[in-house]
């Protein structure tokens, strides 16, 4: 089985974008974050028609929004509503072949690292302390947990890290959270296994820069865990940087494992 992430910035506008990523990547599962738009206007027969029938769908008009769409018929659909908002930042279905995938996307928290002067933030470690919760006392069992976690946790995720260690996305109080979730909740990062602790990985990259291939300043803040009883199961992992160059591109990428 091949599951996808991917962060697409509005799902209406890169509509066909999407299509194009599915019929390239062989994937059997592709999980969407941001895709704001109320989920009456989501483009599902849009996909329906290309073959991907199955959705479990959940947006808000303008903001956030997540949704899985699947070869195969999904079950057990559900979500939770974090940090007390109803903001569509979460959805969870269960594949035909008994795979449980959790889909967030976790709040961005701003541009101030400082919880008591910044809401945005504040929400943003509230809402991994509830992550952390759950997993510790619902501990994934042949579950997958994806998304844009707005984190890039390790030196190597970053461009930089002594010049990121007081931005938003790889601030200590973020990657340690992000690392606690990770032991805590009983998961393992089959992409870093993938590539090796050493390599420089990244699936996003600033629309402000506008050579980004040449100042490579990205991170990883798209990622894809399995509980613990897959950590073996996982045969390869990839990162799509070329779909950064596409026409009108997310700044964004996908990430895909195969299990």
């Amino acid at each position: 089985m091949k599951i996808a992430t991917w962060n697409i910035n509005s799902v209406r506008l890169r509509r066909d974008l999407v299509k194009q990523f599915l019929d390239e990547s062989d994937v059997d599962v592709l999980c969407l974050q941001e895709t704001k738009t109320e989920d009456k206007s989501f483009p599902a027969e849009f996909f329906a028609e290309a073959g991907w029938a199955h959705q479990a769908i959940r947006g808000e008009k303008s903001y956030n929004g997540v949704a899985i769409l699947s070869r195969t018929p999904l079950i057990d659909i559900a979500h939770i509503n974090w940090a007390g908002k109803q903001d569509c930042r979460h959805i969870s279905a269960r594949t035909e072949s008994g795979v449980t995938i959790h889909n967030f996307y976790v709040p961005a928290g701003g541009d101030v690292a400082d919880p008591d002067e910044n809401p945005k933030f504040a929400h943003k470690l509230t809402f991994l302390d509830e992550m952390t919760a759950h997993f510790v006392q619902n501990r994934p069992e042949n579950a997958v947990l994806v998304g844009d976690l707005n984190i890039a946790p390790l030196a190597e995720d970053v461009w930089s890290t002594k010049q990121l260690l007081k931005v938003v996305s790889h601030t200590p109080v973020e990657t340690d959270g992000l690392k606690a979730l990770m032991a805590k909740g009983s998961w393992h990062d089959p992409v870093r296994a993938y590539f090796g602790d050493d390599e420089q990985i990244y699936s996003w990259w600033s629309y402000r820069s506008r050579d980004w291939q040449v100042n490579n300043r990205g991170r990883r803040l798209d990622h894809i865990w399995v509980s613990t009883d897959l950590a073996n199961a996982v045969s390869k992992a990839e990162i799509l940087t070329d779909y950064r160059n596409a026409e009108k591109p997310s700044d964004h990428v996908p990430t895909i494992i195969t299990l």
